[in-house]
């Protein structure tokens, strides 16, 4: 299982139109090939950044897959123009240390 972890940070004052946008793409994320979850997550020490967490079946389940897609198109025309700079994408695996 691979994790996405993509830091996204939005123009000031577009965090409510942000959310919206995300939860209008959940679908898109869903019926990905792969795709077994997502979850947004607001900062609270950094106002407008945020951590998108979704998790693959494969590392290919996103970087082709999913990247390469009408999903991908229309996840990002909802919350493309809403972006603050290019998001930071990191992709992990468990270790199996830990909780």
């Amino acid at each position: 299982m691979i994790l996405e972890i993509a830091t996204i940070t939005v123009k000031p004052g577009t965090e409510a139109e942000f959310e919206a946008g995300v939860a209008k793409a959940l679908p898109h994320f869903s019926s990905a090939k792969g795709c077994k979850g997502l979850k947004l997550q607001r900062s609270v020490d950094r106002k407008g950044r945020y951590q998108l967490f979704v998790q693959w079946e494969t590392l290919e389940n996103h970087t082709v897959d999913f990247r390469g897609s009408k999903n991908f198109q229309d996840w990002r025309a909802l919350v493309a123009h809403l972006f603050d700079g290019t998001p930071v994408l990191d992709h992990v695996e468990a270790t199996g240390t830990g909780f």
